[in-house]
């Protein structure tokens, strides 16, 4: 039965996109771990390699999404998500421009030169989702890989299947998930790493932003290298304090400008609240505001920079309405200075 699997085993491997030397360390490895079927240590052993071959069939080692050269699309795509920053999104087609140019003539991503976007801004100012537009402009698949609280570069660079709880890091398993080889790949907010893991977790930042080093990243699991030459990627960040300058060399920064009052009411009206009905599964148009109420929703609290609060406070309210709607108790709703109050969150303070 074992040896079944171990020829099920090798048969997974040889069929799959992976390069020919793995292939063959494995299969190498396979034969070995025949001598070990009267052993003790078989059945783990065969355990950890099952799970290894998983991982090594299921990786996009070839495989790639075609690049979408359109920049009439990229403009609209932009449009369509983010209100204003006409500003920042001219740079974003510029850069768009160059690379596209650049695919067009064969390149890859690492031989075009365009530098590496880093959007920097306040919280809620579309940082993450304007790098998520991109890879749609492109039509390639968008990995987000957050920073928030990582104190371990192993979380990027994977742990050696020496250990028991040895997996791979977060770009690894971010390929496998989009199951492309030339995705969008979004460090989001590297700012934000633990200060005992900083100067370690850059270094490995170092490699994945340089295009001589990230043809041939290494994950520790995998133990084989991984062209990341064709990856595209983008940062974020609150601010670039703490953010080491081998990497900011390696980056352009863009700054994510705060959203006034006028600003976060349109986008409210024209992004923020068709959104939230649809994604609570109420026809559009199902609720209308007064525009006297507006004001009040997008300062509850005082100056926000970003549109995060605005967000929650709108699917709040969408939220009350749906359970409304399915109690019978209306069909559509006309929010005024009347009865606002019953659906904006308590804690409004409006």
């Amino acid at each position: 039965m074992e040896g079944d699997t171990l020829s099920q085993l090798k048969t997974e491997v040889e069929a799959s996109t992976a390069p020919y030397e793995l292939k063959e360390n494995i299969a190498i490895r396979l034969e070995q771990m025949r001598e070990l079927r009267e052993t003790s240590a078989f059945l783990p052993e065969l355990d950890r390699t099952r799970q290894y071959v998983d991982w090594i069939v299921h990786l996009p080692w070839q495989e790639r999404t075609e690049d979408i050269l359109d920049l009439g699309h990229a403009q609209e795509i932009l449009n369509r998500s983010h209100h204003g920053l006409q500003q920042l999104k001219d740079r974003i087609l510029e850069y768009m421009a160059i690379l596209q140019l650049g695919l067009q003539q064969g390149k890859k991503i690492s031989e075009v030169r365009a530098p590496i976007m880093m959007f920097v801004g306040l919280v809620g100012t579309g940082k993450t989702t304007i790098a998520s537009s991109i890879a749609e402009a492109l039509g390639r698949k968008f990995i987000r890989i957050p920073f928030g609280g990582m104190g371990d570069p192993l979380d990027l660079r994977g742990k050696s299947r020496v250990h028991s709880e040895a997996e791979p890091g977060k770009i690894i398993k971010g390929l496998r998930g989009a199951g492309s080889r030339n995705p969008v790949i979004l460090l989001d907010e590297i700012d934000r790493v633990t200060d005992e893991g900083r100067s370690s977790i850059m270094g490995v930042l170092v490699e994945l932003l340089d295009p001589r080093q990230n043809h041939a990243f290494v994950d520790h699991y995998i133990d084989y290298p991984f062209d990341l030459s064709e990856a595209l990627f983008i940062a974020t960040g609150n601010n670039t304090r703490g953010i080491a300058t081998a990497v900011l060399d390696r980056m352009e920064i863009l700054a994510m400008p705060s959203y006034s009052d006028q600003e976060k009411i349109t986008i409210g009206k024209e992004y923020l609240l068709p959104r939230a009905l649809k994604e609570a599964n109420m026809p559009e148009g199902a609720i209308n505001i007064d525009d006297q109420l507006w004001p009040k929703i997008v300062r509850p609290y005082g100056f926000d920079g970003g549109i995060r609060t605005l967000e929650r406070t709108i699917q709040a309210a969408v939220r009350k309405a749906a359970k409304e709607m399915v109690e019978g108790k209306a069909s559509s709703f006309h929010f005024t200075e009347e009865n606002y109050r019953q659906y904006l969150p308590e804690d409004q303070g409006l």
